[in-house]
């Protein structure tokens, strides 16, 4: 029996996917979970039109996303922080530091989007930040002393 995933079914397949199960199989547990919708002709048609509005909000989504990784990228971070006699950094610079020094820029990036490495000096550093599935941004931070 050809059915319509509704959900991901770990060994079966993704949501979306038209698959071939045992009748049993789908009438008995996927159809009555939730997890599936059997392939009739108007179900099929409703699915490619579904998948086809999904790919041109995908497309505006990856769109946006890119503009938005070129405004980053184009932002200056610079991160001051407190620093002993050596020049040594008291603790590490983190993303939410780095998050906090975007605002103040005026652009809104969430922390947990961040990824640094390890900085506990002063300099320039490279960090990355993800703006959407696949696209990220280059960003340049430059720790100071305050």
């Amino acid at each position: 029996m050809k059915i319509i995933l509704k959900k991901d079914v770990p060994n079966l397949g993704d949501a979306s996917e038209v698959v071939e199960v045992k009748t049993g199989y789908a009438r008995n547990y996927l159809i009555p979970q939730g997890f599936a919708i059997s392939a009739t002709p108007s179900n099929l048609k409703q699915l490619e039109e579904t998948i086809r509005q999904r790919a041109h909000k995908e497309a505006k989504n990856i769109a946006e996303a890119q503009a938005y990784a070129a405004k980053i990228s184009a932002a200056p971070v610079k991160v001051a922080v407190k620093v002993n006699e050596q020049e040594k950094i008291y603790g590490a610079v983190t993303a939410a530091q780095v998050a906090d020094a975007f605002a103040a820029a005026g652009i809104e990036v969430d922390k947990k989007n961040i990824t640094l490495p390890e900085i506990k000096e002063l300099g320039e550093y490279e960090g990355k930040v993800k703006c959407y599935r696949g696209v990220f941004a280059d960003i340049k931070i430059e720790v100071v002393s305050e």
